[in-house]
């Protein structure tokens, strides 16, 4: 009898998903005795009834590397510590149903689960390994917040659309002597914000690492107008705040959805401006989900393809309760405990941060 084994793909969706997916299938194919299966918008297609778990065969990956999403679909509504259940008033309450998930992936024959997915996903894979589960991690997020990983995939794809995005906005800046502001994605951590705007060429870059001070954004914005005619490139993270401030975000009444939204610190920025006295005309374009959809990136997709082939060998090697990770640019693995124990923050200090300052980009500080 062949062993089964199971991929989950769980939050949001990130380019690269498909050829991690892939890397798994096709380096399972040279062992006989395996069949890999996935269970659709992660592991809710075990917990629902009919399940909804897909054969995944070498058909079934032909060419799924160069599309964006995943095949088998992903959610950060719902997970197996806090299943959403609907009482008979209408109204919903959580269950902990992890030990039955446990058991019934057992009672269904899976020997092993690969789960892809980003910081939340993984500490679920953690509670789920101390509980019995065979189950190996991949670390995804275009947001690169975790740790234990030099790079997450996703990531490079981001950026790439944030800053194809920011030199567009270069030009309309120059063209109507504006005040260009570009919000991006990255929640906590200001990754993206951070390469972009040394990618683009940025005048000013706010990240939530660094809090800003309204009063030196927009002193830097009037020393480009001190010329007859100016314009400034802004980029800010989803997740940037003012000092003493907070972040843009409000609570989502979606069942299930455990997250604050963040978004709109643009708009909260070009309000702050004007109220600080600054008369240049202002625009805020909010990328949003562009950042994490379409094509990846050639680099993602061989990181992606990596992290496939390696997380199904450590199935294979029986290194459970682990993570596959990017490190000195070999493929690594390490505890789920260790990939998961720290956010990967953006260091103030670090030399990405200097490089910037040493390219006259202000972080408003």
């Amino acid at each position: 009898m062949k062993k089964k084994l199971l991929v989950t793909t769980g939050g949001g969706d990130c380019p690269g998903l498909n050829a991690v997916i892939r890397g798994i299938v096709k380096r399972s194919l040279q062992e006989e005795n395996w069949e890999v299966y996935g269970s659709i918008e992660a592991y809710t297609g075990v917990m629902r009834e009919p399940k909804e778990i897909i054969h995944l065969d070498e058909k079934a990956v032909a060419g799924i590397h160069v599309k964006g999403g995943t095949i088998i679909g992903t959610t950060n509504k719902a997970g197996p510590f806090d299943w959403p259940v609907q009482q008979p008033d209408g109204s919903w309450i959580t269950e902990d149903r992890s030990d039955w998930l446990v058991a019934e992936l057992e009672r269904m024959g899976f020997d092993a689960v690969i789960s892809i997915g980003g910081d939340g996903s993984q500490k679920i894979s953690q509670q789920l390994f101390e509980k019995g589960l065979k189950v190996v991690g991949v670390p995804k997020t275009i947001d690169n917040d975790l740790s234990a990983t030099d790079y997450t995939f996703g990531f490079q794809t981001a950026v790439q659309v944030a800053t194809e995005g920011f030199d567009k906005l270069v030009t309309t800046a120059e063209s109507h002597s504006r005040v260009m502001v570009m919000e991006v994605m990255g929640r906590d951590a200001g990754w993206i914000a951070l390469h972009t705007a040394i990618a683009g060429g940025a005048e000013i870059c706010l990240i939530p690492e660094i809090p800003y001070d309204i009063q030196e954004v927009t002193a830097r914005i009037r020393s480009r107008y001190a010329q007859r005619r100016g314009f400034v490139n802004i980029v800010i993270a989803e997740g940037a705040k003012p000092k003493g401030g907070d972040v843009v975000a409000k609570e989502v009444d979606e069942i299930g959805y455990q997250h604050v939204k963040l978004g709109g610190c643009g708009y909260r920025l070009i309000d702050q401006l004007e109220a600080a006295g600054l008369e240049a005309s202002s625009r805020v374009t909010v990328l949003g989900h562009l950042q994490r959809g379409g094509t990846p990136t050639a680099f993602d997709r061989v990181l992606a393809s990596q992290f496939g082939v390696k997380a199904f060998e450590m199935v294979l090697e029986g290194k459970f309760g682990r993570m596959a990770a990017y490190r000195n640019n070999t493929i690594i693995d390490v505890s789920l405990t260790e990939a998961t124990e720290t956010y990967n923050f953006v260091d103030p200090d670090s030399f990405l941060v200097r490089t910037a300052r040493g390219l006259g980009i202000s972080f408003g500080d």
